[in-house]
């Protein structure tokens, strides 16, 4: 295992492959293209999807569900379980606290609507339909 680590180490490995590899996108192609599109930085700085990743390198990726801030730990050009490709990367302090901070302003926001708001209630239904019968 520690031989194919550092093999691992030593390859050359392109951002989209590393994306896809370290499971941030369910495809190499949805990989390269939130990359192209200007989603995903490389050290600040916009990049292309065949930009080389280094280890140590920061990776700022910005999807519609999350926004995440990851320094790379290994490199690999195979996608493999969810435990090892957590092995490719760790996530900064600063990135959990506003992905925490985020998760609490979601739940507060989620299911509130006006009373009335939507589909009429059976209730409502039945008024409904003995108000337009009568017509």
């Amino acid at each position: 295992m520690a031989n194919r680590e550092n093999i691992e180490e030593k390859e050359k490995c392109r951002l989209d492959k590393w994306l896809w590899a370290a499971r941030f996108f369910k495809t190499r192609s949805l990989a390269a293209e939130a990359v192209e599109s200007g989603k995903v930085r490389v050290d600040s700085d916009r990049a292309k999807p065949s930009k080389e990743v280094r280890i140590g390198a920061a990776i700022h990726i910005r999807t519609k569900d999350f926004e995440i801030e990851v320094l790379v730990r290994g490199l690999s050009n195979q996608r493999r379980g969810a435990p090892e490709a957590q092995l490719l990367y760790e996530e900064t302090e600063s990135s959990r606290a506003r992905r925490a901070e985020a998760a609490v302003t979601r739940e507060n926001d989620h299911a509130q609507r006006e009373r009335g708001a939507g589909r009429p209630t059976k209730r409502q239904r039945r008024e409904i339909k003995g108000f337009t019968d009568n017509w």
